[in-house]
């Protein structure tokens, strides 16, 4: 319910949001003040303020301790594809740099940048995965670690390749983890049954004006939906309105398979 419930677009999640505390703020207000259990209500009319700022507190903290995992979270995010992007490059680079033809390689690295761009970005905001991107990830391993670079180009070279290929699998392992990441359903459902706590307890300090409790249980609906929304938002890292770019990793498809030279224009034809 909860996940499905973040997956809707950024209108679905803010109108649900308010329908919930909205909604429960109208309930109350009409069990207390309308309802044939108004007279029993009635009678537990006398409890003090403080009993509210418990109650909120736990929900703040709770809220706090969400946006701050969040909010890690996509650093975290945007930090794998920066490194992922960054060690291709530097297999770019070294390749290109070797005195050795490593054409091969850069062809295998292109392959599978276009395939994560292609396959795998898609596939991954679903939380599935690409056997396609594996089996690129898995050729771009095996050129890297051909036992003829260590004689054509040095093993220097050849070990900062594979050290380079190794780095950015292993970003690449962090971001689809991330992205397969469901840990914080139960604190979202937490959070929210803790904010319908929240209004009750409201409701209980103001029994015995109701114009007062619907002011004060609209209120905090209204910040409730403005935090929790904005932080939903952000609970996907590579979806929703505010999904991390996959724009280092398409920068990398601008890199020529023959070297700089081969993103050069052609020169001018010599005039007759």
């Amino acid at each position: 319910m909860t996940r499905a419930w973040l997956e809707l677009p950024t209108i679905g999640i803010f109108l649900t949001l308010a329908l919930l505390y909205y909604g429960a703020a109208l309930a109350l207000v009409s069990l207390i003040f309308h309802s044939p259990l108004r007279g029993r209500i009635q009678k537990l009319n006398g409890i003090v303020a403080p009993f509210f700022s418990s109650v909120a507190i736990l929900f703040a903290l709770l809220t706090g301790f969400l946006a701050n995992d969040v909010g890690d979270r996509n650093r975290h995010a945007v930090r794998a594809v920066q490194t992922e992007a960054g060690e291709i490059r530097n297999v770019y680079a070294l390749s290109v740099a070797s005195v050795s033809d490593m054409t091969d390689i850069r062809t295998a690295m292109k392959v599978y940048v276009k395939s994560v761009l292609g396959d795998e970005w898609p596939a991954m905001q679903a939380r599935r995965f690409s056997p396609r991107t594996d089996a690129a990830f898995d050729d771009l391993l095996r050129e890297v670690s051909d036992p003829s670079i260590t004689r054509d180009a040095s093993a220097p070279v050849h070990v900062a390749l594979l050290g380079a290929a190794i780095r950015a699998g292993t970003a690449r392992n962090e971001r689809l983890s991330l992205a397969a990441d469901q840990t914080n359903d139960l604190k979202w459902l937490s959070v929210l049954l803790l904010g319908l706590i929240t209004q009750l307890a409201l409701s209980l300090v103001h029994m015995d004006r109701p114009r007062a409790m619907l002011t004060a249980l609209t209120v905090f609906g209204t910040g409730a939906v403005v935090a929790l929304g904005i932080i939903a938002l952000q609970e996907q890292p590579y979806e929703g309105a505010f999904r991390v770019s996959p724009a280092p990793l398409e920068n990398l498809l601008t890199l020529s398979v023959d070297g700089p030279a081969g993103a050069l224009p052609a020169p001018p034809a010599p005039e007759k």
